[in-house]
């Protein structure tokens, strides 16, 4: 099949297992919430304020990469806020194409005016809800609840989760900075979860290396890796790894583990390149990893700090690695089948929604 043009990507349908709503907001929200509290910002007009936001993501440090939040979560403390955040970032999504989505965010950075947590999974999910149901059902939206793991709360993140998971939050994830927060630290809460049938992802081998990811899988249980792009410590590639057809790889223990127990990779290839964790979009792991068949799925991390999309992801990824739509349907369907969503839901999606949008593409993209 042949590289599909910008507007088949643009149009086929997207799944994203890996996206953080404090770092998807508009430049033009941000500015009007921070004047409605009277914040600070770098920039005062949407057009500089975003092109701010992604020249101090591109550093090549996770640990500045996050400084760019402290702005973003300045404005989301207030339940009407959050609840246009939400909204906004549904409507954002269902316009590129994604059919099916799950947003995280800290609900404990979102309390400093007094808002209890229950109150923030709350807001959100009504701005969720009300972007949905515009929609008309092209989209699916699920909550993701984070601890942060410098903190102490992950056990409370955890149980809030538990709590909501059958009004609209679909699992739990630890965040944050990885050098010296193992997270070893919030074992407790990924005991309770394992206890509660909950599911959960954790934000691993992205700044740090394998020992994260093991940590994350033999230690805690992880079901689905955030990032993950470090495994590539575990693999030796023999030969020219650019090549054409399969690569000659040596797989180390953990890599082989991960790729028999098909444990889901939410690789985000533009936020890695930002944060330092690959070189570039042709020579990120990605390319590697999908030829060794590893349960690779695209997503889009920080979309106001990387100003991205799924579109621009999967557009990025035909431009360094020709791929087809045939490519780009098997990372779709590979973040469908790794989703926090019930079976028959996801396979109803899979079934219904992907594989008929693809093969309309394919047609429309069939010679005369």
């Amino acid at each position: 099949m042949s590289v599909p043009s910008h507007d088949q990507v643009r149009q086929a349908p997207k799944v994203l297992l890996h996206d953080h709503l404090d770092g998807g907001l508009r430049p033009q929200t941000i500015i009007e919430l921070a004047g409605e509290i009277g914040h600070e910002l770098p920039a005062g007009d949407a057009g500089s304020l975003g092109q701010w936001f992604a020249d101090s993501a591109d550093s090549g440090s996770l640990e500045r990469y996050l400084e760019t939040f402290d702005h973003t979560v300045a404005v989301m403390q207030r339940a009407d806020a959050l609840t246009r955040v939400a909204r906004e970032c549904v409507e954002d999504l269902a316009d590129d194409g994604v059919v099916y989505a799950e947003v995280r965010y800290a609900p404990e950075q979102h309390v400093s005016e007094g808002l209890t947590l229950d109150q923030v999974v709350a807001a959100v999910q009504a701005g969720f809800d009300a972007a949905t149901r515009a929609a008309g059902g092209r989209i699916v939206v699920r909550q993701l609840r984070t601890a942060m793991r410098h903190q102490a709360r992950s056990r409370e993140i955890a149980e809030l989760a538990v709590a909501w998971r059958h009004r609209g939050v679909a699992g739990f994830d630890i965040a944050g900075a990885e050098a010296g927060y193992p997270p070893t630290r919030h074992l407790d809460a990924f005991e309770y979860l394992q206890r509660e049938n909950a599911h959960f992802t954790i934000h691993a081998g992205e700044a740090f290396g394998a020992p994260s990811i093991w940590q994350a899988i033999q230690w805690c249980g992880a079901d689905r890796l955030g990032h993950g792009v470090r495994i590539i410590d575990d693999i030796t590639v023999h030969g020219d790894p650019g090549g054409g057809g399969q690569p000659s790889a040596e797989l180390g223990l953990l890599a082989a583990y991960v790729r028999d127990k098909r444990i889901p990779l939410e690789m985000c290839p533009t936020s890695n390149v930002q944060t330092g964790a690959a070189a570039s979009i042709a020579e990120h792991p990605i390319g590697l990893l999908k030829r060794l068949r590893f349960r690779v799925t695209v997503n889009t991390d920080n979309r106001l700090m990387s100003r991205t999309s799924m579109t621009e992801e999967m557009w990025a990824l035909v431009g360094a690695f020709g791929y087809d739509l045939d490519d780009l349907r098997w990372f779709t369907i590979n973040a469908m089948k790794s989703a926090f969503l019930p079976f028959d839901e996801r396979l109803a999606l899979i079934d219904e929604v992907i594989k008929p949008g693809y093969a309309a593409l394919a047609v429309g993209a069939a010679p005369a």
